[in-house]
């Protein structure tokens, strides 16, 4: 359980990243991105339409990372031979995997499919922690 609470908070850093690596290009004359990044941001370019969608990914990352870092401890705490839960943590990192390009992409039923995924895979998380009660 431990390698793949690792590797989701690996994709969250990845993920954290990729909105500033799609901002449109400076004006003629205006500022590189090294010198924009060195400084206040107080201009900082717009998002593309990609950026945006990177940004909402993040978003909605936001929400589920903190139910499955829950679960996660919560099994290792209370049930940590649950191979259940070490399945539903899989499947949510290869959904949220999956879910990234997906969105960039813009590719609305299947991008739906891996978000549904990654929530089965919260689900089959909670259930060991649902026999404990």
């Amino acid at each position: 359980m431990v390698l793949v609470i690792l590797l989701v908070l690996a994709l969250f850093v990845i993920q954290t990243l990729l909105p500033g690596r799609f901002r449109e290009a400076p004006a003629p004359g205006g500022q590189s991105k090294i010198t924009e990044n060195l400084g206040p941001r107080d201009h900082v370019r717009p998002l593309t339409v990609t950026g945006q969608r990177a940004a909402r990914a993040l978003s909605n990352m936001h929400e589920a990372l903190p139910v499955f870092l829950g679960l996660a401890l919560m099994n290792l705490i209370v049930a940590p031979q649950a191979s259940l839960a070490l399945t539903g943590a899989w499947v949510f990192l290869i959904a949220r995997i999956l879910y990234v390009p997906l969105y960039l992409g813009g590719v609305p039923a299947v991008r739906t499919l891996a978000w549904v995924a990654g929530w089965v895979g919260l689900i089959l998380m909670l259930m060991p922690l649902l026999d404990r009660i």
